[in-house]
């Protein structure tokens, strides 16, 4: 059993949820998925990760949505989340204004397509 924190990893691709699962599991991560914004719901609650990895643009439940419930929540305020974005290049810093003029709470993002080892540099500074 690692030592490791679980991170849970959200988007609605596939093969993009396999591939950062797999390098976050070559890293001794405990990794858990969900596919759209209300499954990760349902994961935060069951599992209560330390860190979300989290797509923007999803079916049910948009990112965003799942970012201000976990932030605004006493319960789940403290779980570490990254927004993965293809608009990424255009937010300049989290906490403040996106281009379309919606605020995240975010804790950090990594633009699309992922750059597994820069998401890497990011898991470790939150996750240890």
């Amino acid at each position: 059993m690692s030592d490791k924190q679980l991170i849970l990893v959200v988007d609605d691709d596939p093969d993009l949820v396999e591939a950062v699962c797999m390098k976050l599991e070559s890293e001794d991560y405990r990794v858990a998925k969900a596919y759209d914004g209300v499954q990760a719901w349902e994961k935060i609650k069951e599992e209560k990760p330390k860190l979300v990895i989290l797509d923007v643009m999803m079916p049910n439940k948009n990112g965003y949505q799942v970012c201000d419930e976990i932030k605004q929540s006493p319960e789940y305020k403290d779980i570490t989340v990254i927004l993965l974005t293809a608009v990424g290049e255009a937010v300049t810093t989290t906490r403040y204004m996106h281009r379309d003029g919606i605020t995240t709470l975010a804790d950090d993002f990594i633009p699309k397509p992922i750059d597994l080892d820069k998401l890497m540099e990011i898991v470790k500074g939150y996750a240890g």
